[in-house]
C-alpha cells in the first residue's frame, strides 16, 4: 500500500483564536490557559504537533511543566467559591452562548480535527456538530442537580425531623480527554462540570492538542469567569501525575487507555473518579439475523474513525449455520471503505493517530495470521495508514480476540450457538459495549441480560453519540461511572444532607 497525499497539511486559525494560538513564521504556536490568561509554558518550551496525514509539523504546543499545572490548579481552586455562587441560569447561558460560537467557527474546528487527527471532513464535522448539540442540551444535564425533601416520620428514630438532600459541585475537576475525539470528549467533560458549578483544569491529549485549545478560547469568549476553565498541554507523565495526585483537585474525569486509567487510580487517593477506559466489543450474529444488516453495521462499527473508538466492534462471533453467508457479505462491505488522504473525495478511512499506532495494529493482525487466521481483505500498513482489514477463522489464541484493537480490523470467528457466543463475549477482561444481531426478541433479551458490559445494542453497531443514553464500563479495564446527558452531572456533584428538627 502506498498512500498518496495531496499537498502538505497546514493549520491557520483565524484572528478570533489568536490569543490561544499565536501566528508564527512557520507554524502557529498554542498557549496555555491559566487563570484567564493565555500564556506560554513557564519554561518557554514547546513540542511539535504532527499531522498523521503526512507527518508534517502543523503547530507547536506549549509544553507545560509541574509549575504550570500547579498554577492552573491554584487558579481553579481560588475561583471555585465565587463560581459556585453564580446563578445556575447564568451558567446555562454560558453554555448556550458557547454553542453559538462553535457554530460560527465550525469550519475552523473541522479543519483542526482533520489536520490534527486525520479524520475525514465528514467525520470531523460530525464531531463538531455533536459538541454543539451537547452544549445546546445542557438544560437536560442540569435536571440532575435538583435535590429532594425527605420527611422523617416514616422511621421512629427520625420522627420530628426532616431532611433536605442537596446536590453541590464537587469542587475542581481534572479533565483528561482522549485523542480520538479531541474536541467532543474533552467538551463532554467540561460542560457538565461547569454546568454543575465546578471549576476545571483540562489536559489536552498530546497527540491531538489543538481542538481543546480552540474550545478553551470559545469558552473564554462566553464570559466564563477567569480561572473557571484552565487548559494545559504537554506530554502525559509529569503533568498528568501532578493533576491526578494534587490535593487541590477534587475529582478526576478521564477517558483513555486501561493502562493509564489503572495508573491514575494508584495516584489519586480517595477522591471521586470517572474513568472511561478500553473496550473489546463483541458483535454476536445469530442464525435468524438479517445478514445484510449485520454485515453493514458490524463493518461500520469496526472501520468508522479508522477503528479508533472505545465502542468499536472488536470481534464478530457468528453462529455456524450462517457463518459463510455472513463472511461473504462482510467482505463486500469492507471493500466499500477506501483508505487514503482524508481530504480526498471518497476516502472513508484516514490515518491512525501515528505510525506507531498503525504498527501496533498491524502486529495484532500478523499475530492472528501466524496463529491460523485467514487474511481476506487489507492487512497492509504505510506509516500511519492501515488498510481496512478482514480476518476470518480467527482462533481464540490470537491476541486480537482479547485486546482493544483501536484500528480498522474486523476479526470474525464461528461459534456453535448463542450460549457459546455469550461465554466468549464475557470472557473478555473488558465490559464496555456489545452488539447482538437477531430477529428473535427472546434471544435479544436473553443476550442483553447475560452480557457483562455497560451497553448492549440490538441490531446495530455500538455508538455512544452525543450521550442521550448513559454509557460506561462494567469491568475494571473498561472503567467506572457513567457519562451521558444528565448522568454526567452525577459524576460532578456530591450529596449533602441537611437535617432539620421540626
Amino acid at each position: 500500500m502506498n498512500v498518496k497525499v495531496a499537498g502538505r497539511v497546514r493549520f491557520d486559525p483565524p484572528d478570533f483564536f489568536h490569543p490561544a494560538v499565536s501566528p508564527a513564521a512557520d507554524v502557529p504556536v498554542t498557549r496555555l490557559l491559566v487563570g484567564g490568561k493565555w500564556q506560554p509554558a513557564a519554561s518557554g518550551e514547546t513540542f511539535d504537533v504532527h499531522s498523521p496525514v503526512d507527518g508534517s509539523v502543523i503547530a507547536r504546543a506549549a509544553k507545560a511543566s509541574r509549575e504550570d499545572v500547579e498554577a492552573a490548579i491554584a487558579a481553579a481552586y481560588d475561583t471555585r467559591e465565587g463560581f459556585r455562587r453564580l446563578p445556575a441560569a447564568a451558567r446555562l447561558e454560558i453554555c448556550e452562548h458557547a454553542a453559538q460560537i462553535v457554530e460560527q467557527h465550525r469550519e475552523t474546528l473541522v479543519d483542526a480535527i482533520v489536520a490534527d487527527l486525520g479524520k475525514t471532513p465528514e467525520q470531523a464535522a460530525s464531531e463538531v456538530e455533536a459538541t454543539r448539540e451537547r452544549l445546546g442540551l445542557v438544560r437536560e444535564e442540569v435536571r440532575k442537580i435538583f435535590g429532594e425533601y425527605l420527611p422523617g416520620d416514616w422511621i421512629p428514630d427520625t420522627t420530628g425531623k426532616s431532611a433536605v438532600v442537596l446536590r453541590e459541585p464537587v469542587g475542581t475537576v481534572a479533565a483528561f480527554g482522549p485523542f480520538n475525539y479531541p474536541l467532543f470528549l474533552a467538551a463532554s467533560k467540561i460542560i457538565p462540570a461547569v454546568a454543575a458549578g465546578n471549576t476545571v483544569v483540562a489536559k489536552a491529549p498530546s497527540d491531538a492538542p489543538i481542538p481543546l485549545v480552540l474550545f478553551g478560547r470559545i469558552m473564554e469568549e462566553t464570559g466564563l469567569p477567569p480561572g473557571v476553565l484552565n487548559v494545559v498541554t504537554g506530554r502525559g507523565g509529569e503533568i498528568g501525575d501532578t493533576l491526578a495526585s494534587h490535593p487541590g483537585v477534587s475529582m478526576i474525569s478521564f477517558t483513555g487507555s486501561s493502562a493509564v486509567g489503572r495508573s491514575i487510580v494508584e495516584k489519586t487517593g480517595p477522591k471521586p473518579l470517572h474513568l472511561e477506559l478500553g473496550g473489546n466489543a463483541a458483535a454476536i450474529v445469530l442464525s435468524d439475523a438479517d445478514l445484510d444488516l449485520a454485515a453493514q453495521k458490524s463493518v461500520l462499527g469496526a472501520f468508522k474513525n479508522a477503528g479508533q473508538r472505545c465502542d468499536a466492534v472488536s470481534r464478530v462471533l457468528v453462529e455456524e449455520g450462517v457463518y459463510q453467508a455472513y463472511v461473504e457479505r462482510a467482505l463486500t462491505e469492507a471493500r466499500r471503505w477506501p483508505v487514503g488522504d482524508p481530504r480526498a473525495e471518497g476516502t472513508k478511512v484516514g490515518p491512525l493517530v501515528s505510525a506507531k499506532a498503525a504498527a501496533r495494529v498491524n502486529a495484532l493482525v500478523e499475530d492472528a495470521v501466524a496463529k491460523g487466521a485467514r487474511l481476506l481483505v487489507g492487512g497492509k500498513v504505510d506509516n500511519a495508514y492501515h488498510e481496512p482489514t478482514v480476518l476470518v477463522d480467527v482462533p481464540l489464541e490470537a491476541d486480537i480476540m482479547w485486546e482493544e484493537t483501536f484500528g480498522p480490523v474486523l476479526p470474525i470467528a464461528s461459534v456453535r450457538d448463542l450460549d457459546a457466543a455469550l461465554e466468549l463475549a464475557n470472557r473478555s477482561r473488558y465490559g464496555l459495549d456489545s452488539a447482538v444481531f437477531t430477529s428473535d426478541l427472546e434471544s435479544a433479551w436473553r443476550a442483553a441480560r447475560a452480557l457483562e458490559c455497560g451497553q448492549v445494542t440490538i441490531n446495530d453497531a455500538p455508538a455512544h453519540g452525543v450521550g442521550h443514553f448513559p454509557f460506561g464500563g462494567r469491568k475494571p479495564d473498561s472503567g467506572i461511572g457513567r457519562e451521558g446527558l444528565g448522568y454526567s452531572i452525577d459524576e460532578c456533584t456530591v450529596l449533602k444532607t441537611v437535617v432539620l428538627s421540626t
